[in-house]
């Protein structure tokens, strides 16, 4: 089965050429859920190559090159949504969430259950979530990115916007630990060296959202 034809970001093929240029380090008072992420200087490559990471305006619909590809799609969703039932009752907003939730982790080259497990842990998929911290939405985005590297306009409560800037905070974060998940979910969520978080995630990536079929 071939991969979905989602578009190759210039981003982040920077991205990934970029982070291991400067490599910044956050601090969480807490020990678990919702992180904060600290703002610290960026390499003027890192912060360019995550501007172009959230910059693509591609509709997050996805298309398919067979009806096979489009199936297991289809199967993956049905299945995530049975599970996301509790948490969001109204079919329409759950749809909407997990096909915006599959785009964007796939265009950042991610896993979709390991966004749904952080998404759990950071937020337990509450739209408008705010941490003691400030950090804001789903994936727990600090407002600094937006100055940092957006636009004054993008709005972190927004869906799509907010779950695009985790991706691409995330997709950063792995590149700088050359693949590494434990680190990497540490340095998300800015407690890098404890064990909790990262455990947390791993074991709802693992656990309730694993899927064992194709996911297009």
């Amino acid at each position: 089965m071939t991969n979905a034809l989602l578009p190759r970001s210039r981003g982040r093929r920077a991205l990934v050429a970029a982070t291991v240029a400067a490599p910044f380090v956050a601090t969480w008072p807490r020990a678990a859920l919702a992180g904060a992420q600290v703002e610290e200087p960026l390499a003027d490559a890192v912060r360019s190559a995550l501007a172009a990471a959230i910059a693509d305006a591609a509709p997050p619909k996805p298309t398919f090159t067979d009806f096979y590809q489009k199936l297991a799609y289809l199967r993956w969703l049905g299945a995530m949504s049975d599970r996301l039932r509790r948490q969001k009752a109204e079919l329409v907003t759950r749809i909407e969430f997990l096909q915006t939730l599959w785009y964007e982790s796939k265009r950042a080259g991610l896993e979709p259950a390991l966004l749904l497990g952080l998404v759990q842990v950071e937020s337990n998929f509450r739209k408008y979530a705010i941490s003691i911290a400030g950090a804001r939405g789903y994936m727990q985005v600090m407002p600094f990115w937006v100055k940092l590297i957006g636009a004054a306009e993008q709005n972190l409560f927004h869906l799509r916007t907010n779950l695009r800037y985790g991706c691409a905070i995330l997709r950063l974060y792995l590149d700088m630990q050359k693949g590494d998940y434990f680190r990497a979910l540490g340095r998300y969520n800015g407690s890098l060296g404890q064990p909790e978080y990262p455990k947390a995630v791993l074991a709802a990536w693992r656990g309730r959202w694993k899927y064992d079929g194709p996911t297009a």
